[in-house]
């Protein structure tokens, strides 16, 4: 099963003249730089409202189309292909827009999205892996899945897997992706051996001779009286 976006979100821009370090500014004033570009035409700077693509980009997938007006042009669709991220708070610093051609087929990866419930996690306490998380598909830019879904309900033990082979994948959608690849299955839960306490060679000889002394000394008081016993005896 896949999922994907029912309509089209919109997104406006400015162009932007200033570069390099002196984005600062405009970060300051709200705005996120970004940069429009694709298959045989110039890349554009530009900037958008920063509160705007926020809100648009925990909306929307990976995948999603986004109908982009740059100083009020007509609108063209194009994908989020990347975001610089802050590495303290995380905020977009800065995008890619990628301007599509719609009789064109893009190469995207697209997250699997595990559903049901594992026999062998609930009942014998297993862990559930995922080797694999995305797949590399091909398709026109309208007809991308956002996400494709698979039931891990058939992993019943821990010799069961999910192959890439078993999903379900939309006739309009070309899978690239190994199809023997394994994307679910459950680890058998570890049991932990007490390790025997290791003695080492020289402790070992020690404790021997400790064992011995003993043994000597017990032979000793249990034996025939001492010297001064027998002299007293004389």
């Amino acid at each position: 099963m896949s999922t994907a976006a029912p309509s089209r979100p919109s997104l406006t821009a400015e162009p932007r003249a200033i570069t390099g370090k002196k984005v600062a500014a405009i970060r300051r004033e709200g705005r996120l730089p970004a940069v429009v570009y694709g298959h045989g035409i110039d890349s554009e700077n530009v900037s958008v409202d920063a509160h705007e693509f926020d809100l648009l980009r925990r909306q929307v997938g990976q995948n999603a189309l986004i109908d982009l007006s740059v100083n009020g042009s007509k609108a063209q669709p194009v994908l989020i292909h990347g975001v610089q991220v802050h590495p303290v708070h995380r905020r977009p610093i800065h995008v890619d827009l990628f301007l599509v051609r719609m009789t064109e087929e893009l190469t995207v990866d697209v997250p699997l999205v595990a559903t049901g419930i594992s026999r062998a996690v609930e009942d014998e306490n297993g862990t559930l892996l995922h080797p694999t998380e995305n797949v590399r598909v091909k398709a026109l830019p309208d007809h991308l899945p956002q996400s494709i879904e698979y039931a891990i309900d058939s992993l019943v033990d821990f010799d069961a897997v999910i192959k890439v082979s078993d999903l379900t994948i939309p006739g309009d959608v070309t899978l690239l992706t190994d199809p023997d690849e394994i994307i679910a299955k459950v680890q058998a839960p570890r049991i932990e051996v007490e390790p025997e306490p290791v003695v080492a060679e020289g402790e070992e000889e020690a404790e021997e001779g400790a064992e011995e002394g003993a043994a000597e000394g017990a032979t000793a008081s249990e034996g025939g009286p001492t010297d001064r016993e027998e002299t007293a005896e004389s």
